[in-house]
């Protein structure tokens, strides 16, 4: 015989049924016990149907600005700007070339992240007296490659826009032998069911090619991919401890900061958009190309609004961004936003990606 969630309660109420039968009900139909996916096209929820606030979120859209989503439990829930508009992403592609670098583990075609990148770039064994033949992926990931700089590999910390070129050039040309628009497709994009036109070359084939187009929507997807530890529907896509060693690897807070000392690198080296030194930002915080909501040498969180176990991908400073917060089983995504102070958050509560955090936070209600 099955009962009402109605009849249910007045059973509970009045013959004081064990409250486990009500709690049972209860986590039958959460979203950790049921996960919710997108398919085709996003399911849409108002924000209070899934315990949010849309004054909080208006909020949240009106200091941003640009155009991004919301999602949580797995529901598309608010939006502002064209949804469906692909443009770069900036710095935020570096924790997507990680995954690759992920799924090329995966697959058996490289060994593991500490493998050498000099066994597919042999020119690296010669460069700077063999200096640059024991740069791993994982340093490449980690900014601590020390490529085109004096320092030797894992020694010093580097936001390093040329090493990244390399890192994205080898893992597609040499490990998956590949263009990195079709390895997205075939590893991520057809599996989540991207909507909207998406590129690595989002300048052209010939301008910086590893830099990503994609709609925050879509961006939205690979946010929840990650959210759900590498499963998407019921297929384990990428192995959940590779997701948990993305997510959990920072280098750690008393990692020095390069000298700045330039050092060669491979002929005709391009970089993916920025110099060899873009912020000192990253010690406590960086984990293969994602910003974790840690602590510095200095005992400063990174954004001290936020919850501990959030995770950033961010570009231009946070004016192109993908926010995951596991906590409150939440996803942020905006782009071409009025947002420019990612490097300077730690320790102060008033930058706009501080403010940011503290709407999302307060959006749960």
């Amino acid at each position: 015989m099955l009962f009402s969630r109605q009849a249910l309660l007045i059973l509970v109420l009045a013959f004081n049924l064990p409250t486990w039968i009500w709690a049972q009900k209860d986590q039958a139909k959460s979203p950790e016990s049921s996960p919710v996916y997108p398919g085709a096209v996003w399911e849409i929820r108002l924000p209070e149907e899934v315990g949010l606030s849309s004054a909080k979120l208006k909020e949240l859209s009106e200091l941003v600005g640009g155009r991004g989503c919301v999602v949580r439990h797995g529901y598309m829930v608010y939006a502002w700007g064209d949804q469906s508009q692909s443009s770069d992403i900036a710095s935020a592609v570096k924790p997507v070339i990680s995954t690759l670098l992920l799924f090329a583990v995966q697959e058996g075609r490289l060994k593991s992240v500490d493998s050498k990148v000099a066994d597919f770039e042999p020119a690296l064994k010669k460069l700077n007296g063999g200096k640059d033949a024991k740069i791993t992926w994982r340093h490449l990931a980690s900014q601590t490659s020390g490529y085109g700089l004096a320092e030797r590999p894992g020694k010093a910390y580097s936001y390093n826009d040329y090493a990244l070129a390399l890192y994205y050039d080898v893992l597609t040309k040499k490990v998956f032998q590949d263009n990195g628009t079709n390895i997205l497709k075939t590893r991520l994009a057809d599996v989540l069911q991207f909507q909207d036109h998406y590129s690595f070359e989002a300048f052209g084939p010939n301008d910086r090619p590893g830099r990503l187009a994609i709609s925050v929507r879509d961006f939205a997807r690979f946010g929840l991919f990650y959210l759900r530890n590498g499963k998407w529907q019921d297929k384990q896509v990428l192995k959940p401890e590779l997701i948990k060693k993305a997510i959990s690897s920072p280098i750690s807070a008393k990692t020095p900061l390069t000298g700045g000392k330039d050092a060669e690198m491979l002929p005709g080296q391009r970089t993916l958009g920025g110099s060899k030194s873009i912020t000192t930002v990253g010690p406590g915080y960086y984990s293969f190309n994602w910003w974790l909501n840690r602590t510095d040498r200095a005992g400063r969180r990174l954004y001290g609004s936020a919850p501990p176990d959030a995770y950033i991908a961010s570009g231009h400073g946070g004016r192109r961004a993908l926010w995951i917060i596991p906590s409150l089983d939440l996803i942020v995504v905006w782009n071409d936003a009025d947002v420019r102070d990612h490097d300077s958050s730690p320790g102060d509560p008033n930058t706009k990606c501080n403010q940011a955090a503290r709407l999302m936070r307060e959006s749960v209600m």
